[in-house]
């Protein structure tokens, strides 16, 4: 028999607490919450409601139903993480996967931890666990780093020692929310990399974007093969002499130019005059953009 079918024995004895409602733990204050709040609890399905603030809003179907067949034969090895909500009720926090993959399998509780979180320690939680997952897209991954500066209210510098990702690693992530929106899904449907993603940023042009985005996928262009396109298109209109200026940067200067373009997460020109003096030049798409690259310079994020 499968061992889905098998009921746990996790928390059977902790399972008591949370059906007294005249002892219900509202908070880590709370007589015996101590008991609870930690710890690995059987948990009935029907109690659990997905997280609102969740992150991920695909999940692939055929990912699921191996999950789903892995349960089925050795049961949740991992718990998911709940916080309590009201009497008798809980809300996901991580694990909607296994949430997801548990219901296929049709059982009737899973074993959880529990925790007791406001709303924005829920949403931080649920963001901080979800970015660190290997199986992100380029746009979720960046649409969390938003969402944990505009509603947790971190900066940069902030969510950079939150998470562990280098300051400039965020600010390139960020940048891709200025895609397009259809190039942005096309990123999401895996056609495009991040790498192309940040190579098409430097295109002004919205449907010039869009063209070299059909242009990619017309003739499964690589991430090289798309920075030389864009390049030939950024060229256009200028004088012979602008170009080969640019063409001429010398050697030494290249290390220089790649460290400023990951540090301040725009594409840094440099041009050298013959005599060895220079002009640099650091591009921003809006007022906020460009506020956002005086504070990297100033160090204030």
């Amino acid at each position: 028999m499968a061992k889905a079918t098998k009921k746990q024995a996790l928390g059977r004895g902790l399972s008591a607490l949370l059906k007294d409602p005249d002892n219900d733990i509202k908070s880590a204050e709370d007589k015996n919450a101590d008991k609870l709040v930690g710890h690995i609890v059987e948990l009935e399905m029907s109690s659990i409601e997905v997280n609102p603030f969740q992150p991920r809003t695909s999940f692939n179907e055929d990912s699921l139903k191996e999950l789903a067949s892995s349960i089925r034969e050795l049961g949740v090895i991992q718990p998911i993480t709940v916080r309590k909500l009201d009497f008798g009720k809980f809300q996901l926090v991580s694990g909607e996967r296994r949430f997801r993959a548990s219901k296929l399998v049709g059982l009737d509780s899973i074993p959880a931890y529990i925790r007791i979180a406001n709303d924005q320690e829920s949403l931080e939680m649920a963001l901080v666990e979800n970015i660190q997952r290997q199986d992100l897209d380029p746009i979720e991954i960046s649409l969390s780093y938003q969402r944990l500066i505009d509603e947790i209210q971190l900066t940069q510098e902030q969510l950079s020692e939150r998470i562990g990702k280098n300051r400039s690693t965020i600010a390139n992530y960020l940048r891709l929310l200025k895609l397009d929106p259809i190039i942005q899904t096309g990123m999401r449907d895996g056609f495009l990399s991040m790498g192309h993603g940040r190579t098409l940023i430097n295109i002004n042009d919205t449907q010039k974007q869009l063209e070299i985005y059909e242009k990619i996928l017309q003739k499964s262009l690589s991430v090289r093969e798309t920075e030389q396109l864009v390049r030939e298109l950024n060229a256009e209109g200028k004088p012979a002499s602008a170009i080969s200026k640019k063409a001429a940067v010398p050697k030494t200067y290249k290390k220089g130019i790649k460290e400023f373009t990951e540090y301040l997460g725009a594409k840094v020109d440099v041009k050298v005059t013959k005599k060895g003096s220079g002009k640099l030049t650091i591009p921003f798409s809006s007022e906020e953009d460009f506020e956002r690259i005086k504070k990297l310079i100033r160090g204030e994020e």
